[in-house]
């Protein structure tokens, strides 16, 4: 690697993410629909001159939805104030940022199916009406105070829409829901953040990693960051698929972006429960990890991927993940997976 590119990478490294984060809606790739229906409401609001309505994301961890707030506060002219749902514990921490914003102010609430139910409540008054009621003291003494707001916008992402409430779900007047990526687009991805970190890759290399990153642009980037250390090593200034390849062989990801830990849940399944169906907390038990983990990072991609099946008795492995293991799925294997 030559001194310029070496000097190039390590003055970026330490702001990865800040980095290779798109600004505008023109950076962002990927997610069509859901880029052209907020540019549309963001320009129908900008014409009313009035702040956007609330907006609710939905998806896998990964995909952009913090990036899409920041690049709707860029759209729109005004500040983004960030927080996540389990950092507000009372009615107080809600009011202290409600009332920091200015009107047409984003208000970011990351992971908000985790926020506690009694301050979701305090959301709906200041969502509708703008006012927040804060209740002051208790028992005889105790009195309420009506806090106006100005006119903001809130925009919550969670990845798990299931767990959000009715009531709250129903006050967002825009939801998008952010789904995997193509290995056309991650590549453009990898292209674009090679290209900010002024390393040079070709197109066979991008897509290597890009084929690897589980459909999530933030594996991409991840990926090409160990890619790079990796070339830093070897003095190697242009990334192929070929030294891609090597890279991310030694870190265990293998050409369809099986790791270690997805590899160990597949042949769990194939090897100790004979394909299945196993429960949850076996499987848990089994590979040494939490049950939430497992269901919320690794099984949507191997399902989604055709590896495991999700069903009422519990996971059931397919034929493709006996192959993955090196062996034949037997018939009462196959005629499981059909069952279901």
């Amino acid at each position: 690697m030559t001194q310029a590119f070496s000097e190039t990478y390590n003055q970026r490294n330490t702001s990865l993410d800040n980095t290779l984060r798109p600004s505008t809606f023109r950076d962002f790739i990927g997610q069509e629909k859901v880029r052209e229906r907020l540019l549309l409401c963001v320009e129908a609001a900008r014409q009313r001159e009035e702040p956007l309505d609330h907006v609710i994301m939905s998806g896998p961890p990964g995909l952009g939805k913090t990036t899409l707030c920041y690049i709707l506060g860029d759209a729109m002219g005004v500040q983004v104030k960030a927080t996540s749902g389990p950092v507000i514990e009372k009615a107080a921490d809600l009011a202290g940022l409600l009332t920091s914003l200015n009107r047409g102010d984003i208000l970011f609430i990351d992971e908000i199916h985790r926020i506690q139910r009694t301050v979701e409540e305090y959301l709906y008054s200041a969502m509708e009406d703008y006012v927040l009621d804060i209740m002051i003291d208790q028992g005889a003494n105790a009195r309420s105070i009506r806090l106006e707001l100005p006119r903001f916008t809130l925009v919550g992402a969670t990845t798990r829409s299931g767990l959000l409430t009715a009531p709250l779900r129903s006050r967002f007047g825009i939801s998008s829901r952010l789904d995997y990526y193509s290995s056309e687009e991650l590549s453009r991805i990898v292209t674009r953040s090679a290209g900010l970190l002024n390393v040079s890759i070709d197109d066979e290399g991008a897509l290597e990693i890009a084929k690897r990153s589980r459909g999530t642009a933030r594996i991409s980037n991840n990926l090409l960051r160990r890619v790079l250390d990796d070339a830093q090593v070897r003095a190697v200034n242009h990334i192929t698929s070929d030294i891609a390849d090597k890279a991310l062989t030694m870190l265990d990801i293998d050409a369809g972006g099986l790791d270690e830990m997805d590899k160990r849940i597949i042949n769990t399944i194939v090897s100790k429960f004979n394909g299945g169906p196993v429960g949850l907390s076996s499987l848990s038990v089994s590979v040494g990890e939490e049950s939430d983990t497992i269901e919320e990072v690794y099984e949507p991609f191997l399902i989604q991927e055709g590896y495991i099946k999700r069903t009422q008795k519990g996971r059931v492995a397919t034929p493709l993940a006996w192959k993955v293991v090196g062996l034949e799925a037997p018939e009462s294997a196959i005629q499981t997976t059909l069952e279901f």
